[in-house]
């Protein structure tokens, strides 16, 4: 047994073929999103391999532990991040929350921060 649709006999072999009947069934084709993706994690998969070879050549199999204890710290930041976002919900980035629990200084320097991050990263990638 095949899961693959038998296509009916055509009459005259010029004419296209017959699609399946639309219902259920998987199309292909490839939207902007599904691209999008799978550029992404490419890009990622690449860029990790590729960086953490230096690492382990570096120190050694004990950087696992390194990136895992990482790991856990960015999903803790990000639990809370989103516990703060659930109980304040606020049209402001993250540095609204900073603002709030330690002050305009703590925001302000945040902000501004996370800012020259992405503006040192992209000349950096580039």
């Amino acid at each position: 047994m095949t899961s693959q649709p038998s296509l009916a006999k055509q009459d005259s072999p010029s004419a296209p073929p017959e699609e399946a009947p639309s219902g259920d069934g998987l199309k292909a084709g490839l939207k902007n999103r599904h691209l999008s993706m799978i550029a992404i994690g490419g890009v990622i998969g690449a860029g990790l391999f590729v960086g953490s070879s230096a690492g382990i050549a570096a120190a050694g199999p004990a950087i696992l532990v390194s990136y895992a204890l990482v790991g856990v710290m960015v999903v803790l930041v990000m639990r809370m991040l989103g516990e703060m976002a659930a109980a304040n919900p606020t049209s402001g980035s993250f540095s609204e929350y900073a603002d709030r629990a330690l002050g305009r200084w703590a925001g302000f320097s945040i902000g501004w921060l996370y800012w020259f991050f992405w503006v040192v990263v992209l000349a950096v990638e580039a």
